[in-house]
């Protein structure tokens, strides 16, 4: 282990202690597919969801909570103005805004929600799938790197051209560091492999299990549950450390369903279980991090 790896190390189990002694007010704008899922992991993990969405109510919301969440997945018309407004108040009260493109670059609603975000707030973490950090790209016009970029967006899934693989880790790397240093954010691109980068470092994490994309809401947690790690860290830590205590709650998930030949909805139910018994010695047992792009 790098001397640098221990050190990550360490601040990651700092900052799953941070969580549970500040409880930190997560506030999700969310789909409603996923939503019980998300407000589940994120008391699991030891934050306070609060899943409102009423463009009313959002701004006094956004004034007591320690992270805002906004997934854009199942939107509605309500829901976009909630995003908007919120966003804009969170960069006011300086809030971290966690984001989750869900489908950017399938339809122009989402491109120009997205923009707009990114554009009128301040972003703390875009997290999604390499599809989606690479729409994000072209939608900004990332000269440096797209060239580089060809797969196009099929949906709230990741393209098979697009799965990140240790054939295509380095290359990958590249597309969200570059990123995460154009927009001054922390860039999570989630898969079989984690990306993560905040424009200086960046970081791999192969912690998780193939059973978590065949649930609905893997992603959206793992959003939420970054989200809270950011009400109670700075944004780079919290991004990293969400990642990895997801990855480790579905990787130890995955093991015990399928030593009992269980099935999702038992791999379900685990995950959150996991995230619940998250602790110290867990992540250092567990943890599979490195460094790249040196």
């Amino acid at each position: 282990m790098t001397e640098t790896n221990s050190k990550i190390i360490k601040e990651s189990i700092k900052a799953l202690k941070n969580v549970k002694d500040i409880n930190p007010l997560t506030h999700c704008i969310t789909n409603y597919v996923t939503i019980n899922d998300c407000a589940n992991a994120v008391l699991a993990i030891g934050g306070s969801p609060m899943m409102a969405d009423d463009p009313e109510e959002v701004k006094e919301f956004v004034e007591i909570a320690n992270a805002l969440v906004i997934n854009i997945g199942k939107m509605s018309q309500s829901q976009v103005e909630a995003m908007i407004i919120g966003s804009k108040h969170g960069k006011e009260t300086n809030t971290p805004i966690v984001l989750d493109p869900v489908a950017v670059g399938v339809t122009n609603l989402r491109n120009n929600l997205v923009l707009e975000l990114i554009n009128k707030s301040k972003i703390s973490v875009i997290r999604g799938n390499m599809s989606e950090i690479k729409a994000i790209a072209r939608l900004i016009k990332l000269e440096e790197i797209l060239s580089t970029i060809k797969a196009k967006s099929k949906g709230v899934d990741v393209s098979e051209d697009d799965e990140i693989t240790k054939n295509n880790l380095k290359d990958n790397g590249i597309i969200v560091k570059a990123l995460a240093k154009k927009l001054d954010t922390v860039i999570i691109a989630s898969g079989a492999i984690d990306i993560i980068s905040n424009g200086k470092i960046t970081y791999a994490c192969e912690n998780g299990d193939e059973l978590m994309p065949k649930i609905t809401g893997s992603g959206c947690m793992l959003t939420s549950i970054v989200g809270t790690f950011c009400g109670a860290n700075d944004p780079f830590i919290g991004g990293l450390s969400g990642t990895i205590a997801m990855g480790i709650a579905g990787e130890i998930a995955g093991q015990s369903v399928k030593k009992e030949k269980c099935g999702t909805g038992t791999f379900r139910v685990r995950l959150i279980d996991n995230l619940y018994n998250l602790d110290e010695k867990t992540i250092k047992e567990n943890i599979k991090l490195y460094e790249i792009l040196d």
